[in-house]
């Protein structure tokens, strides 16, 4: 073999990695919820495609997803160990959608924080099922033979994930009043309004503050309107006087970001339905955020 066709060789393979990119990192995202974990998957994939024979490989988008799957359900693997140990309760690190809305997919499913947290109780291979299938729109049989299962099995562990997020998600309302909801609740827990934030909360709503164990960030979930409430109100004077709120977009939805002097506190993100505000979202551990601001500024 020529020099000049191992080096045309290469070219081709990364202009067939770089092809593929978008929808790679964003299957292993929404696997893992980590675009830090994310890039580490996507490294491992292109030093595979590299060193892999590629006379054989008639579509290279097939082969980079079933490597990114398959690496992606080995890692949630060890992840979910790792996650056990984690001081508080654990989200997702939140991705600016602002310039790819689906995240490299077909549809943006899979990709609210919530969903990613409530696809977080599902094994991995269901995972990487219901992704594959709702998310990238891939037929059955190819995301079987992407998983080394069957296609009868296949649909069975999607309508498994799916039946999972029915029962633990309320019907989502539009993003306008999303983002209503989200302006209204800052307002309130800003100025510490008991009556308005209790308006605007569900009756079982859930506040979850990932901190990875910094000071002040509660360890437990806070659950239930009054308690909630109370809480925002007990936690206003140390966390909003000095802080800036700039209106961003995160996995897909409106969130607030909360910066003091430039740098980021938190990225509040909120899930809604009819009943009103049910699940707050407090992104404040600052390796989560460093990655959510880099993308920001570029």
């Amino acid at each position: 073999m020529h020099a000049g066709d191992d080096a045309g060789s290469l070219d081709r393979a990364t202009k067939d990695f770089l092809a593929a990119r978008p929808q790679l990192f964003g299957i292993a995202y929404r696997m893992l919820g980590s675009s830090v974990e994310a890039e580490d998957i996507l490294q491992e994939v292109w030093l595979r495609w590299q060193n892999a024979d590629r006379t054989n490989i008639l579509e290279p988008a097939a082969f980079l997803t079933t490597v990114t799957t398959r690496l992606a359900i080995n890692h949630a693997q060890s992840a979910r160990v790792r996650r056990e140990s984690y001081t508080g309760p654990w989200l997702p690190e939140p991705v600016d959608t602002s310039q790819d809305p689906q995240l490299g997919a077909e549809r943006a499913e899979a990709l609210e924080l919530a969903v990613l947290v409530l696809l977080e109780k599902l094994n991995p291979v269901e995972r990487a099922a219901y992704v594959l299938r709702e998310a990238f729109d891939y037929p059955y049989k190819q995301v079987a033979d992407m998983l080394d299962t069957s296609e009868a099995n296949t649909r069975q562990l999607v309508s498994r994930a799916r039946k999972h997020l029915a029962a633990e998600r309320r019907e989502q309302v539009s993003p306008a009043d999303h983002r209503r909801l989200l302006e209204v609740f800052v307002t309130a827990a800003q100025t510490g309004n008991l009556t308005e934030l209790e308006d605007v909360l569900a009756a079982d709503v859930v506040s979850y503050a990932d901190g990875g164990g910094m000071r002040g960030a509660s360890r437990v979930p806070v659950v239930g309107r009054p308690h909630v409430s109370k809480y925002l109100v007990a936690f206003r004077p140390r966390f909003w006087p000095q802080s800036d709120v700039r209106w961003v977009e995160a996995n897909g939805r409106p969130a607030a970001l909360v910066t003091s002097g430039g740098n980021p506190m938190a990225l509040l993100s909120i899930d809604v339905s009819a009943d009103g505000i049910d699940r707050l979202m407090w992104v404040l551990n600052p390796d989560k955020l460093a990655p959510y601001m880099a993308s920001l500024n570029t």
